[in-house]
């Protein structure tokens, strides 16, 4: 189900969503959700936006950026209308959404800016840097199970409801699958698969 809040004026410019993630590794729910927000909303684009230093993990270990593009480059391959984004790994730093919105901004002057997020983590949006101004410059895609209660946005911001069919599968889960060995047919890309072997990461042929 969606609930559309994007103004029908807006319809002629440029629609570009901007999923934004650690993506250490980027899985099939990721994918999942991107494919499905993507069509739901009819976004020209949706970037996959990766994140250089996140600042929710800081003090936590995480992948090279580098490799985590790879992945998610690998991801995307064939699927039209999905581009990863190197745009907070160019700037450098620890990586704040503001900073990636008022690029996009810079660069698509006229574009309607979506920023998706799962509902778990709309509680939190008061707690992000320049709050105020990044609810000014994007309509909120947030993303929920069908027939899941609706969580609404804070106050102030502009929201979409999209639901998605659940995928239970967490990055962490993952790199612990990956370490001992386990299969990950059906929880992470092919490409991606691939990607992490060839790159022998998360203890793969390290």
């Amino acid at each position: 189900m969606v609930r559309e809040a994007v103004p029908e004026a807006a319809r002629v410019a440029t629609r570009i969503g901007i999923f934004g993630g650690t993506f250490d590794p980027i899985h099939c729910a990721h994918v999942e959700v991107a494919e499905a927000v993507r069509q739901a909303l009819g976004l020209d684009r949706m970037l996959l936006v990766v994140a250089n230093e996140p600042w929710q993990k800081q003090g936590r270990p995480v992948t090279p950026a580098e490799d985590r593009y790879a992945m998610v480059a690998a991801a995307a391959e064939g699927r039209p209308g999905l581009e990863p984004c190197r745009m907070e790994i160019d700037r450098g730093g620890p990586s704040y959404t503001i900073d990636t919105v008022e690029q996009l901004r810079r660069l698509e002057p006229q574009a309607v800016l979506i920023l998706v997020v799962g509902s778990d983590v709309v509680a939190e949006l008061p707690t992000w840097k320049d709050e105020p101004a990044l609810r000014d410059l994007v309509t909120l895609a947030v993303v929920g199970r069908p027939g899941a209660p609706r969580v609404a946005p804070p106050p102030g911001w502009h929201g979409v409801d999209v639901s998605v069919a659940p995928f239970d599968v967490s990055s962490t889960e993952l790199r612990r699958r990956i370490e001992a060995g386990e299969p990950l047919a059906g929880l992470v890309p092919d490409p991606v698969i691939h990607c992490i072997v060839q790159r022998g990461l998360y203890a793969t042929g390290r």
